[in-house]
């Protein structure tokens, strides 16, 4: 397998750069998306460090899949409020009416960046 951490580092980073840029926007649904999309990018760009791989979306499987490794019992809530946005925030069928941006908030979307930065943080610690 060949060797990818760091364009998945890189990727997520320009992930939470583009929710940074949406959050100016007021575009809140597509902040916490993005948001989820680098945190979880972050953590595949650790799996291909250790030589691990790393499948699906959930940021709280992919940290619970580490804990034998790492402590990541602070990064938990994080994470599972980032994996309620990995459909939702994108897809009307996600709530029973309504569009996404009908549902999210200025406040989740600044959360949602703080969260993803922590993980990815704790990630490039790890890579390091």
């Amino acid at each position: 397998m060949a060797r990818r951490t760091k364009d998945w580092l890189k990727q997520a980073e320009r992930d939470l750069e583009h929710s940074r840029m949406d959050l100016k926007e007021r575009f809140y649904e597509w902040v916490c998306f993005s948001a989820q999309q680098a945190a979880e990018k972050a953590l595949k760009a650790l799996y291909q460090h250790l030589h691990q791989l790393a499948w699906g979306h959930s940021i709280r499987e992919l940290l619970e899949n580490l804990s034998d490794s790492f402590e990541t019992s602070d990064l938990m809530e994080g994470a599972k409020i980032l994996d309620k946005y990995y459909i939702p925030a994108r897809y009307p069928n996600g709530f029973d009416t309504g569009a996404p941006v009908d549902y999210f908030t200025e406040k989740e979307a600044k959360e949602a960046i703080e969260y993803a930065d922590t993980i990815i943080r704790f990630c490039k610690d790890n890579i390091a």
